[in-house]
């Protein structure tokens, strides 16, 4: 079931800018070192914890800057409703913009949606359309959880974090480090050079022909979802299975729509 109203963060850690500044700086003592692996390893401890019930999950990524009079934000919440409906949670950065679209989608659709929230100066808020939101600090632990539990990306326009998290993805996928799940590029014009560099890389030898098969770009939702349907349910033989039982001891709680 969905919520209506504001989510509360199931984790949300102190502001810690300036530590993950001094964190990029460069050598430090090998005391606060160690304290930051620590904190590291927490911060991936409780996603663990927080994200364990969610099920199969679809990523979607794109721009914070689009609001929803954009066609763009428009079709995010269209194929978010769409993939939702295949019975996947609806994964995103859990901001504003096209993430929001996404979250706003599932909930369109009745689906389950999730927010993965980065910690940032201007202190971006989680938007009011996930069920519920996990807080990160730290930006490589924030994109573990984004793909850690995906079957699937779907990757409208955006800039700079957008184009990071696709090529993160698309490289897990070409060196095999996590399955070939399908990646979807919505918006035929505005993917249209990386499109044409992406292929100058395939003559190139750069990159593999193979690499491509599983990157599909279109402004069809049906097209879309078909893509997902046939590269990460009928590929991976996913069904519907009763949820893994929570554990009180670790004060767990459930209610994702589980596929396996």
């Amino acid at each position: 079931m969905t919520s209506s109203g504001p989510v509360e963060p199931i984790s949300a850690p102190p502001n810690n800018n300036h530590g993950e500044r001094v964190f990029l700086e460069g050598p430090a003592t090998r005391s606060h070192e160690l304290w930051q692996v620590l904190r590291i390893a927490w911060e991936f401890v409780q996603g663990f914890r927080a994200l364990h019930f969610v099920g199969p999950c679809v990523t979607v990524f794109g721009s914070a800057r689009f609001d929803e009079r954009h066609p763009y934000y428009g079709l995010a919440r269209e194929v978010s409703a769409a993939v939702s409906r295949l019975g996947f949670t609806i994964m995103t950065g859990g901001g504003p913009g096209i993430m929001e679209a996404a979250n706003r989608g599932a909930r369109d659709a009745g689906g389950r949606s999730i927010g993965c929230n980065i910690v940032l100066p201007q202190e971006q808020k989680p938007n009011p359309y996930v069920d519920e939101v996990v807080s990160f600090h730290h930006f490589f632990v924030r994109k573990v959880m984004l793909v850690k539990y995906s079957y699937g990306f779907v990757v409208m326009p955006g800039g700079f974090g957008t184009c990071d998290e696709l090529f993160e993805a698309m490289t897990l996928i070409q060196t095999r480090k996590i399955q070939s799940f399908p990646v979807i590029l919505m918006g035929v014009e505005y993917w249209k050079d990386l499109a044409e560099l992406l292929q100058k890389m395939a003559e190139a030898g750069t990159i593999s022909r193979a690499d491509m098969d599983l990157l599909k770009i279109t402004d069809s939702v049906a097209e879309a979802v078909e893509h997902i349907r046939y590269h990460a349910i009928e590929e991976f033989g996913l069904h519907t299975r009763r949820e893994p039982m929570p554990s009180k001891i670790l004060g767990e709680t459930t209610g994702a729509a589980a596929r396996s």
